[in-house]
């Protein structure tokens, strides 16, 4: 990502995510449905997805970000804008 683009997802609440292995990006497929888990997103700290694939099997890949504290508040918040106006 582009350092400016990077920086306004953040501020809009979406977590840009990219693939810990980029050859796991091949276990992507078409009708998959795919399921991420934030509850203990952290810095630094690497979040898994699992995809399901349409025949029922799994591929569970590790996925990187580079969210800080603060830019976590944000996406809980729903944005940096929501959090801002809650103070």
């Amino acid at each position: 990502f582009a350092r400016i683009h990077e920086t306004n997802l953040k501020k809009q609440g979406v977590i840009p995510l990219t693939f810990q292995k980029p050859a796991d990006y091949d276990l992507v497929q078409e009708m998959d449905s795919v399921s991420v888990n934030l509850a203990k997103l952290a810095p630094k700290q690497p979040v898994q997805a699992v995809f399901t694939h349409s025949d029922g099997t799994e591929s569970k890949v590790l996925l990187n970000h580079s969210m800080t504290e603060d830019q976590i508040g944000w996406f809980k918040a729903g944005s940096a804008l929501n959090l801002l106006s809650k103070k």
